[in-house]
């Protein structure tokens, strides 16, 4: 048994371990986190550390996207296979939906549906991770995609955020980062989890650039229109004409149905330059190995997208402008946190601790595991911590 026993253990994919380290993904850290909640504390836990707006009432869908799933559900046309990009109303449904906001329409054949947006991550960073091929990642930024860069073995490069400049991008460093084997920036707008949004002229810079560099952009949209500040959200495409992009998007956060696991790969690609390099047949063969999403949600999506009111909308942005006002108004009032920027979209907030102001507390980790033992509160480390709204 232990000759067997070690041949099987000497088989195992040790690359798991290294990409989902409790350092490295949001759900490992919460774990770890949960495990400290005094169960002898009566108080009821405090979660400000995912962004999943579904898991609160005040933020439930609209009545139109839940009618679209059980017209969907009840018209027994879904309950088969769909085919591995998705069927064709739901791919036509979000090219319509994305052409409303873009200089240029977009066909169903550049929609690639998945099933949320974690796995249209997944799709792209494992088509992008040819051999010594390495990626521009944001710092502070969604931790998942470093643990997908290194079960893929696509190397990471970090550029900065600003946090003096609006969390803007620092365009400077990624042009000393970038070399003949990167082969894409990611850029996340509005920003998780800076909760910034990025300005037209900014993201125009973030196009010519790239295109300077020769490499294209992943855009994660997944929180596009979840703005509430002064600079309206530009999607990423607009600017496909200077430099390819590819938009990750999903109806997960804007209509508060993380549940559902429905979203999407787009190729914005007005000049056909990512048909030229084959990175469309790619994404394609990936999908046909892959699990698809619930056919049944794809069958209710065109009524999702067009029909909801826009009513549900404008609610869910006033409640995040009300959530991060209360927000950054009690930060200022605490010592040791401070707010560089406020929040002008997504769902999350940065937030800076001053470790020098607090007593037997060492670093950031050392404070979100002292908070959830001793009142029941759990927010998330980084080289900064953020909050939700």
């Amino acid at each position: 048994m232990e000759k067997l026993w070690s041949k099987l253990s000497s088989r195992v994919n040790e690359e798991l371990n290294a990409s989902t380290d409790i350092t490295v993904t949001v759900r490992g850290t919460l774990s770890m986190l949960m495990q400290n909640i005094n169960p002898e504390d009566q108080r009821p836990v405090l979660s400000l550390s995912h962004g999943d707006p579904g898991a609160f009432s005040c933020f439930r869908t609209s009545h139109t996207a839940e009618q679209a799933v059980v017209d969907a559900l009840r018209s027994a046309k879904f309950n088969c296979y769909a085919p591995f990009v998705g069927i064709l109303p739901a791919r036509r449904a979000v090219a319509d939906y994305m052409s409303r906001d873009l200089p240029y329409k977009l066909s169903p054949d550049d929609v690639y549906i998945t099933s949320g947006c974690s796995q249209a991550m997944e799709v792209i960073v494992t088509v992008v991770a040819s051999p010594g091929a390495n990626i521009l990642l944001p710092r502070p930024g969604y931790p998942n995609y470093e643990a997908l860069c290194t079960f893929s073995h696509l190397a990471i490069r970090h550029y900065d955020l600003l946090p003096d400049n609006n969390w803007e991008v620092d365009l400077e460093a990624v042009k000393e980062l970038a070399d003949e084997n990167t082969v894409a920036v990611l850029v996340v707008n509005p920003g998780s989890p800076c909760g910034n949004v990025f300005s037209y002229e900014h993201l125009k810079e973030i196009a010519e650039t790239a295109k300077d560099l020769g490499i294209l952009v992943v855009a994660d949209e997944v929180y596009g229109h979840l703005t509430f500040g002064s600079n309206p959200f530009v999607p990423m495409g607009v600017f496909a004409s200077i430099v390819p992009v590819i938009t990750l998007g999903s109806i997960s956060k804007r209509w508060a149905v993380t549940g559902w696991r429905l979203g999407w790969v787009v190729t914005c690609d007005p000049t056909g330059t990512l048909q030229q390099s084959k990175i469309a047949e790619y994404l394609k063969a990936y999908l046909n190995i892959v699990s698809d999403p619930v056919t049944f949600i794809q069958g209710a999506l065109p009524d999702i997208l067009e029909k909801t009111e826009a009513d549900f909308f404008s609610k869910s942005i006033s409640l995040l402008r009300e959530t991060s006002e209360i927000l950054c108004d009690g930060i200022q009032e605490i010592p040791c946190l401070a707010c560089p920027t406020k929040p002008e979209g997504a769902v999350f907030i940065m937030v800076e601790l001053d470790v020098s102001l607090l007593k037997g507390i060492n670093d950031d980790m050392d404070f979100c595991i002292k908070l959830a033992k001793e009142e029941s509160v759990i927010v998330l480390p980084g080289n900064k911590m953020h909050l939700s709204l």
